[in-house]
């Protein structure tokens, strides 16, 4: 009914162990471009740190990097994002084209476009981006710079014309709502 073969032929050349293949220095340095060539031409991946990694020394990251790990020292990734999870730890800079935050940082954060620090996020250390985002419970402590690089264009203040008068708060003006009052 079910047609099983009683006598299995078990050969051995299914038992033996594979050989060993020879590699010459062609194939192995063919082998190193072709590698090379395909880590260059990757985009666009994730790299994650996990909870149980503890990293000292510098970061140099060429792709989007979570961290729920423990990192101390400086992290860079000029042009990609830089997500520091629930259960990272840094005691760090970090600098990165978008930084998100939702663990610890102690360390000065840089942030090309932008810094988002969650409700579960907690820095203490200074900010200089663009923008920053601050949700609702995150804890910070330091300074926020943002824009450093923009100088005022007209650094006097702006005067409305209402009605052909350049000056609405002239001295005649002034001395008319101090009547009033």
């Amino acid at each position: 009914m079910f047609n099983f073969k009683k006598d299995v032929d078990v050969s051995s050349s299914i038992l033996e162990k594979p050989s060993k293949q020879r590699l010459s220095k062609a194939s192995l340095s063919h082998g190193l471009e072709e590698v090379a060539t395909r880590d260059s031409a990757s985009t666009g991946g994730k790299a994650m740190i996990g909870s149980t990694v503890v990293i000292e020394g510098q970061i140099v990251s060429g792709e989007a990097l979570l961290i729920e790990g423990k990192v101390s020292g400086t992290i860079t990734a000029k042009e990609h994002e830089v997500t520091v999870g629930q259960s990272g730890e840094l005691k760090a800079d970090i600098s990165a084209k978008i930084v998100r935050i939702e663990g610890k940082v102690e360390g000065d954060i840089s942030g090309g476009e932008k810094v988002i620090i969650s409700k579960t996020g907690n820095v203490l250390g200074n900010i200089d981006a663009p923008r920053v985002t601050l949700e609702d419970g995150a804890k910070f402590k330091g300074s926020i710079e943002m824009d450093p690089d923009d100088k005022a264009v007209n650094p006097s203040p702006i005067k409305a014309v209402v009605s052909g008068k350049p000056d609405i708060f002239s001295a005649d003006a002034e001395a008319e709502t101090s009547k009033v009052s």
